[in-house]
């Protein structure tokens, strides 16, 4: 009988850690993505060389923006909701000041997102990567 009794308990102990495995599979981990939808303008010559919020010195055919709310170092991924285009940018700056708007791009980002000549575009935001603490990323 106990030849039975051995294979018995090693296959209950075998379920037993499979169960436990896969108990610990269903815990869920909630995202930390940050979405946000509104309206995006630009800035560029007029800033040209001037510092930013951040201490850096702005140019304007670097991918970065200005975001009231973000940290700094924050890699956004902005996509213009009217065409479809994309680009990744560094928020190094505060802004924009005009009600109703979430974001101030760069001129360089602005042209990639086919948006200067209107000035404005509605755009999403997505945070690709939180701000490293080593200093400046770029995207």
């Amino acid at each position: 009988m106990s030849w039975v009794r051995l294979p018995l308990v090693f296959l209950m102990g075998l379920m037993l850690i499979y169960d436990g495995y896969s108990l610990g599979a269903r815990v869920k981990v909630p995202s930390l993505k940050f979405l946000q939808s509104g309206i995006a303008s630009w800035y560029g010559r007029e800033q040209q060389g001037r510092l930013t919020a951040s201490g850096e010195i702005f140019n304007r055919h670097k991918f970065t923006a200005a975001s009231r709310h973000l940290p700094f170092n924050t890699v956004v991924h902005v996509t213009n909701v009217k065409n479809g285009r994309s680009v990744d940018v560094r928020i190094n700056d505060r802004g924009p000041f005009e009600k109703g708007r979430i974001l101030d791009l760069s001129e360089a980002a602005a042209d990639s997102l086919d948006m200067k000549k209107t000035g404005t575009a509605p755009v999403k935001i997505e945070v690709m990567q939180p701000p490293s603490s080593d200093g400046v990323t770029s995207p």
